[in-house]
């Protein structure tokens, strides 16, 4: 992990950031929005979560490089499981910042929220899949054929959980 990273609560001016980021073809990629409207909605949806404490921004001399969040459940019998995104800036891959994130994930999601269980989605062929791998986390099922590119090609989507 890099030294000078620190890793703090999301704040609203980090939604620039995460527009950026998911506005790389690159990075969006592994998402299934595509187009800057869809981009707009989805942080929008996921900067929401600052109000519940579930948003947290890697940043690097005061500079956002990554971002994660917990989707924190809104209903009570859905309170010991979470869903979780992470993503981090291009130029600061493989460099231990997303570990660092999901550690802190993994670190609120017990104190904060007392989730027992995070799970997630990922597309085929996306290398944070060794990541998560990692961290402990099974895959537990493939939905086939899950979004389509406007090139026509289909991606699956693979869903991981690791209890916590």
């Amino acid at each position: 992990m890099m030294e000078d990273m620190k890793i703090r609560d999301s704040i609203a001016e980090d939604k620039k950031y995460l527009i950026q980021w998911l506005n790389d073809p690159k990075i969006l990629r592994w998402f299934p929005m595509c187009n800057y409207r869809e981009i707009l909605d989805a942080a929008t949806i996921w900067m929401s979560y600052i109000e519940k404490n579930g948003v947290f921004t890697a940043v690097i001399d005061n500079t956002p490089v990554g971002i994660a969040n917990l989707y924190v459940p809104m209903y009570k019998r859905l309170e010991h499981q979470c869903l979780f995104a992470i993503i981090v800036d291009e130029k600061y891959r493989n460099k231990g910042i997303g570990s660092a994130l999901l550690k802190e994930l993994i670190k609120q999601a017990r104190e904060r929220f007392h989730i027992e269980m995070l799970h997630l989605e990922v597309y085929k062929g996306n290398p944070a899949i060794r990541l998560y791998e990692r961290f402990g986390f099974i895959q537990y099922g493939i939905h086939k054929r899950f979004f389509k590119e406007i090139s026509g090609e289909y991606l699956d989507k693979i869903m991981m959980y690791k209890f916590i």
